[in-house]
């Protein structure tokens, strides 16, 4: 009995220890965009950000960077605009809603990937990802709007969701590419990518360089710093960790992101953490694969 047990005791490695630690620093980083959206626009604040990413990265990886192919810029490219919509998005809705808001609706990203892999590549979702998908809708719907109480969506949540389908879309475009390009060359890339577009979004959406304020640049490049770091020490420990362990470590970001809320001071309602509970529980749901009885062969008669 003891033995059978072992097989499901969680043991944490090195690799996962580092994920935590990650993970972490990721759910705290929704509360200094918020606070960033008070004195910069999002694109030039997301615009920053992966510029100083993308320089950090070349200056390490410089020697490295040699022998472009055109699959490895086109993968890059694309890559670069989905993570340039998502993160986009994703800070201009923190113009109006909470970090912590924003961290449990930007989970929704995981029970998506399963859906958008459906419509786009005819892979049917499993028992458990709709099962995820499902929590994760009732989640979204107790989260949205707590200060009146309601069930609708405010501007700052559709954006946030609508970031939720490019963050999903950009995974499904890594996978695509995984194994047949230079994970170095197209992360650079997709970050110098995200940078420009995120620049170009500026002017549609009607917004110019700030004033200058220690805070505001000291926090865009700090995140982009966390941005590379995050970005290598993923591709590094998801070498050792399965996917479906990953997952599971990264669903504490939006509850590291409820806590660093809290600490500063937001106050969501029961229904909304209820809510964020509930898609975490989704996020959960939607990796957890059910296994298939082997069917019995009947016996042969001689």
């Amino acid at each position: 009995m003891s033995g059978r047990l072992s097989r499901y005791k969680w043991t944490l490695t090195l690799q996962e220890g580092i994920l935590i630690f990650i993970t972490m620093i990721w759910g705290g980083t929704f509360m200094v965009v918020h606070h960033a959206m008070t004195m910069s626009g999002p694109f030039f604040f997301v615009g920053v950000r992966f510029a100083t990413a993308t320089l950090l990265l070349l200056l390490f990886s410089w020697r490295t960077l040699g022998g472009f192919t055109r699959r490895e810029l086109l993968a890059g490219f694309w890559i670069g605009i989905a993570i340039g919509c998502g993160y986009g998005l994703q800070t201009w809705g923190m113009q109006t809603i909470s970090g912590s808001q924003s961290a449990f609706i930007t989970a929704l990203y995981v029970p998506l990937v399963p859906l958008l892999q459906w419509v786009f590549l005819g892979k049917m979702p499993g028992l458990m990802a709709w099962c995820g998908v499902a929590l994760a809708f009732i989640g979204l719907l107790l989260v949205a709007g707590p200060e009146s109480g309601g069930l609708t969506l405010s501007r700052g949540e559709i954006a946030t969701l609508l970031s939720t389908l490019a963050i999903a879309a950009e995974i499904i475009l890594i996978g695509a590419s995984a194994g047949k390009v230079d994970i170095r060359r197209v992360t650079i890339v997709q970050l110098g990518v995200a940078s420009l577009f995120s620049f170009l979004m500026m002017q549609p959406n009607g917004e110019s360089v700030p004033a200058m304020s220690t805070w505001l640049w000291g926090s865009a490049l700090g995140l982009g710093l966390a941005s590379a770091l995050i970005q290598v020490t993923m591709n590094w420990a998801q070498r050792s960790v399965s996917p479906t362990r990953a997952t599971v470590i990264y669903a504490g970001e939006p509850v590291w992101a409820g806590v660093v809320g809290r600490i500063a001071g937001e106050r969501l309602p029961g229904t909304a953490l209820l809510g964020g509970a509930l898609i975490v529980l989704g996020v959960l749901v939607s990796e957890f694969k059910l296994k298939r009885r082997a069917k019995s062969q009947p016996a042969v008669e001689k």
